[in-house]
């Protein structure tokens, strides 16, 4: 059946005049001779450029393709620019199923008649793609919803032609001499989870409520509510929402809509889902983006979401800022730190290569530099040196050149830089400092207070261990153990070194602790100014003086 699949597709590429494609095929290497003698290698069919044509076979050979050249569209570290600039033309737009189908699917998520929890139901979808449609309804009270419906029989179309992808993936990463390099398997693993995700719109439903409560009360944007009660797997139930399209940027000006205060809004609304919430709408093209009357964003369809750990925001942050300082050396060390380049990559070769590629860059005017395409031109970099496929990554590149792109088709003279460096700026002086600290142990003090009271007890039981040999160490060599009596120093240090540490975090606990519940803790400044000098003197008295020590 595969065999089938992939003659169609063979046959697909040729018609659009890609049949250096089908050439490059293992399954067709011992009838490459035949395929030369073919008429259309003789004379070609079609001058369109080489990425329209690779745009206009996906898009016959059905939806799954579609999306998945959206997806490398969105990885122009892998693709030439034509080739990736050509797939963000491709529309995930079709056909609708019919309302009876639509009915029977919601009526079986449910187990019972689409009545008992919609009051009207309009047949007719007024959005179709390949994953779902969306049809406008009512519930009993009046509330005006959409309900979000997976297209039936999805799932097995969407499985078939994974299949298929993986088993071209194989052969590109056995046959192909870039294969070792772009690792297509890796492509089609992240590809493979993405829409198996779309499938579930419980999740999305997760996604959007998340969302939701991280902007609660926001001026900026609008995230619609999710109905619960009426969502299920193949089904999600959510508020409608009204609003100008964003691609209507002439409607937008005549509402009078302040497009350079939109176009601003945009990016400051990506860099704090992405380094404030760590949590971030990955899909913000513009057919999910609405505009209210009052210059308020409101976001749509909530499948692919992106998500950054702390160690992730801060380790971009400090790239970032070291990209508009143009401090090479910073970004290359950042790299290594996060561990996103293997250990053993020298710095120097690394921050040589990094300012070869954005040197020529930084020499146009600052407005009309690409900060997504530097970042894209960063990571093409970091290939060369093996830095791994990281999806978080990805999305986080993905969504950067949405948003640019989207405030530039808004307000040309946009200039990303100069939004977001103040709003890196203020949130790396957030995160670093005695501010931060004294932040940190505030929001963890419910946690130390039930810790706190251990202490004592844990650094006995220690020291008595200590005193009474039964701490055992494993020695693993006869050289070791010649070290022993220096151990048992270094844990007596260690022990009086752990006292001193604990006598400063008291300290801290009961500083933060004179702002946060002054009734429960008497005298708590002179207090913690007491602990915080012996901790320091204990520390001092154990400090190693010497490389021996």
């Amino acid at each position: 059946m595969q065999i089938l699949r992939l003659l169609r597709i063979s046959r697909v590429l040729i018609s659009h005049g890609l049949d250096e494609l089908v050439i490059s095929l293992h399954l067709f290497r011992p009838y490459r001779f035949v395929l030369h003698l073919m008429p259309w290698r003789w004379r070609r069919r079609s001058d369109r450029p080489r990425g329209e044509r690779v745009r206009r076979a996906l898009e016959e050979l059905g939806p799954v393709f579609v999306k998945f050249g959206q997806m490398l569209s969105t990885r122009p570290d892998l693709l030439p620019d034509d080739i990736a600039e050509e797939l963000t033309k491709l529309q995930d737009r079709v056909p609708p199923f019919s309302a009876t189908e639509a009915r029977a699917i919601i009526e079986r998520a449910y187990g019972e008649s689409v009545t008992v929890h919609l009051r009207d139901f309009d047949d007719t979808a007024i959005a179709s793609a390949s994953v779902a449609q969306v049809h406008a309804a009512k519930l009993h009270d009046g509330t005006e919803v959409v309900v979000k419906v997976i297209r039936p029989g999805v799932a097995e179309v969407i499985d078939r032609d994974i299949a298929l992808l993986y088993t071209l993936a194989r052969m590109a990463q056995r046959y192909w001499s870039e294969g070792a390099r772009l690792r297509p398997v890796e492509i089609v693993d992240d590809y493979n989870k993405t829409i198996h995700d779309e499938l579930d719109l419980m999740r999305e439903g997760a996604n959007a409520s998340q969302l939701r409560s991280n902007f609660k009360n926001s001026d900026l944007i609008y995230v619609p509510k999710v109905y619960w009660d009426h969502t299920r797997r193949d089904v999600m139930v959510m508020e409608r929402i009204d609003g100008i399209s964003i691609r209507d940027v002439e409607r937008l000006r005549e509402a009078g809509i302040d497009m350079r205060k939109l176009a601003h809004d945009g990016v400051e609304i990506f860099f704090t889902q992405a380094f404030r919430h760590g949590f971030f709408h990955a899909d913000m093209h513009p057919g999910n983006i609405f505009v209210a009357p009052d210059g308020q964003y409101r976001a749509v369809d909530f499948g692919i979401m992106g998500t950054l750990g702390d160690a992730d925001k801060r380790y971009l942050a400090e790239n970032f800022l070291a990209f508009f300082n143009r401090d090479y050396r910073a970004v290359a060390e950042a790299h290594l730190r996060a561990g996103w380049v293997p250990a053993s990559t020298r710095v120097e070769e690394f921050e040589a290569a990094i300012r070869t590629v954005c040197e020529p860059i930084f020499a146009k005017p600052i407005s009309e530099i690409s900060f997504g395409r530097l970042v894209i031109r960063l990571f093409q970099t970091a290939r060369r040196f093996n830095m791994p496929v990281q999806t978080q990554l990805v999305l986080l590149q993905k969504t950067l050149l949405n948003i640019e792109g989207l405030g530039r088709r808004l307000y040309p003279e946009l200039d990303l830089w100069q939004t977001a460096k103040p709003f890196l700026e203020r949130w790396m002086n957030e995160q670093v400092g005695p501010r931060a600290a004294f932040h940190s142990l505030k929001r963890d003090l419910p946690k130390w207070g039930g810790v706190l009271p251990e202490m004592p007890l844990l650094a006995h039981d220690f020291l008595r261990r200590v005193r009474d040999d039964e701490l055992v160490i494993k020695m693993q060599s006869d050289e070791i153990g010649q070290l022993h009596s220096d151990l048992r120093s270094g844990l007596r240090r260690l022990f009086y070194g752990l006292i001193g540490s604990s006598l400063m975090l008291g300290a801290m606990v009961l500083a933060a602790l004179d702002g946060y519940a002054p009734q429960m803790v008497f005298g708590a400044p002179w207090l913690s100014w007491v602990f915080g000098a012996l901790g320091a003197v204990i520390l001092v008295a154990v400090w190693p003086t010497s490389r021996g020590d």
